[in-house]
């Protein structure tokens, strides 16, 4: 018997945007609720899908299903729905790295196509993240781990409302400054040391910025985003969200 993570409260959210309930059009899945726990089983454990225990089905079978929902953009809908009030009194900003395992590289296009790059540490994915005022995640993007963190910022903001936004200084740069004057809000950003005139920021404020990297922490106990098996962006992206929704749902 294996250890279901999903509770009753957290399945009430859910199911209502899963493929192939009994009134959707069309061919009707098997359990729902049981595919999650196979998809969270695979997150949790990094496992290939060929390891997947008879327990949740034919493996196969599984991920076929699971590769149409990433199509379907469903798990991106279950993250927004249990997402949904988040506190943008300031918002923050920073990113992580995680390794990418061999087997999710050689996808068509190429590695960058993937948001996969050859820094320092090898082949690394990044996972450039802005979370409310809690900590908890409001949007991500991926980049190539050779990229610079500031590359992604733009789109994370983009028609995002917010009273501040706390980064460390790798976000110190003049056009996020500029961005921030114009829409008034405060800015909490660890300043270069290069900066001619450094701005005075609220260093107590500043200390919020733990809750992101607590939030990294969480994700990365789900093995398979801690270290990357996933071919396509759009798989690995799935799995974010649907481990993030678990994480928000607690």
């Amino acid at each position: 018997m294996h250890r279901f993570v999903l509770t009753n409260a957290q399945w009430a959210k859910m199911q209502p945007l899963c493929l192939g309930k009994p009134t959707d059009p069309g061919r009707i899945g098997g359990d729902n609720r049981l595919f999650l726990e196979a998809v969270l089983w695979i997150a949790r454990r990094g496992s290939p899908w060929r390891d997947l225990p008879p327990t949740f089905g034919n493996w196969n079978t599984v991920f076929k299903r699971y590769r149409d929902w990433v199509k379907a953009g469903v798990f991106k809908r279950i993250f927004d729905v249990v997402s949904d009030d988040p506190d943008m009194e300031f918002a923050m900003v920073d990113a992580t790295i995680v390794k990418v395992h061999r087997h999710a590289q050689g996808a068509k296009g190429g590695p960058e196509n993937q948001a996969i790059g050859k820094s320092k540490g090898g082949w690394t994915t990044k996972i450039l993240a802005l979370t409310d005022a809690l900590g908890n995640l409001v949007r991500f993007v991926l980049l190539p781990g050779h990229r610079f963190d500031t590359v992604g910022v733009a789109p994370l903001i983009k028609d995002v409302e917010f009273g501040g936004l706390i980064a460390d200084k790798a976000f110190d740069s003049n056009w996020i400054i500029e961005e921030l004057n114009e829409r008034k809000a405060k800015i909490v950003i660890s300043q270069h040391q290069r900066r001619a005139q450094p701005l005075d920021i609220d260093k107590d404020i500043y200390k919020w910025r733990h809750l992101i990297e607590n939030f990294f922490g969480k994700l990365k106990e789900f093995k398979r985003i801690a270290m990357r098996s996933d071919k396509t962006d759009s798989s690995f992206e799935a799995m974010i969200y649907l481990a993030t929704a678990l994480i928000h749902s607690r």
